[in-house]
């Protein structure tokens, strides 16, 4: 691997990794609690696929995630505080406390929002990348989605459109092997969905999620290819989230092994990232935990925050509806 990365931007990929670790780790507990309330997906083990396709990203690039949401912003560049508020319904929230856990967006670093629905962001990115190309922007739209997603009718409407078209988007599938509790391999007999890229006459890549480096330079490419306006690419992380689909659901769904779990454990992101830094970029131990310690205190702060924020004034619920 050709590995061409400022030192600056080692060290931010390493600072969204661990905010995003930190974030939700706070985010569990709080939840466990029953101060936020709602289902609560958690990123864990997926923060270098996410960190790694963002920072390809400029920051006026457009971002749309899906119900796995807190993670996405984060990597983009999105602040906490706004995030942690909206999370426990306040009207500092990104969304004014009305959007919660699965539909946090910030404008402000190109995060379009997230949504519940599988699937129904990878049109809104194919439209979002048609809309900077009629405003003559060079805007490059970045979709995520789970495996599951490529079963739904959006998927092959969105990438089918994005494709015709040659829209600067890149479609990046987020494959941790299941949708909630059923296995990739039960709903489809392709083994690797870059290959469905084929039908759509686009490229289709695989990369090792769990490095982040890998995917930087995968989505780096394809988001070059995009500006120069040659249409989208399909992009899949082999990845795996440590956590159950949502977390707190207090019953074992029997879906995963024990041992698979603990296998995947061992190519934890953070962990192999920090190894690499420490050794092959000469970090020292004091550089990286301070990176840690500054991702720690920025989720507390943001938690503190939230808390002491109001909640949401009645005469907002009359704000951002059509009728």
């Amino acid at each position: 691997m050709n590995v061409n990365v400022a030192r600056a931007d080692l060290a931010e990929m390493y600072t969204r990794m661990s905010r995003i670790r930190a974030f939700e780790d706070a985010a569990m507990a709080i939840h466990a609690s029953g101060e936020i309330m709602g289902p609560l997906h958690t990123s864990h083990g997926q923060e270098a696929e996410i960190v790694g396709a963002c920072m390809a990203l400029r920051l006026d690039d457009y971002m749309v995630g899906n119900h796995r949401s807190h993670g996405h912003p984060i990597g983009k560049g999105a602040a906490l505080r706004g995030l942690m508020a909206e999370l426990l319904a306040k009207s500092t929230g990104v969304c004014g406390g009305k959007g919660g856990s699965m539909h946090l967006a910030d404008f402000s670093v190109g995060s379009l929002g997230e949504t519940s629905i599988v699937g129904s962001g990878i049109p809104v990115a194919a439209g979002a990348a048609l809309g900077a190309r009629m405003q003559g922007l060079d805007r490059v739209s970045l979709c995520f989605f789970g495996d599951g997603a490529t079963s739904e009718g959006a998927f092959h409407e969105g990438v089918n459109m994005a494709a015709v078209w040659h829209l600067p988007v890149v479609f990046l599938c987020e494959n941790n092997g299941y949708g909630i509790t059923t296995a990739l391999s039960s709903v489809t007999l392709v083994t690797d969905i870059a290959n469905k890229a084929a039908a759509y006459g686009i490229p289709g890549v695989i990369v090792d999620g769990q490095d982040v480096i890998a995917v930087y330079e995968v989505v780096m490419t394809a988001v070059q290819r995009a500006r120069r306006g040659e249409g989208p690419t399909l992009v899949e992380a082999k990845t795996y989230r440590y956590e159950d689909h949502a977390v707190n659901m207090g019953r074992n769904l029997g879906y995963r092994s024990d041992e698979e779990i603990a296998e995947w454990r061992k190519r934890d992101p953070l962990h192999l990232f920090r190894a690499r830094l420490s050794g092959e970029f000469d970090f020292s131990e004091e550089d990286l935990e301070k990176i840690e310690r500054a991702a720690i205190d920025a989720v507390e702060d943001a938690v503190d925050f939230a808390r002491k924020s109001p909640a949401p004034f009645a005469q907002s619920a009359f704000t951002d509806v059509f009728a």
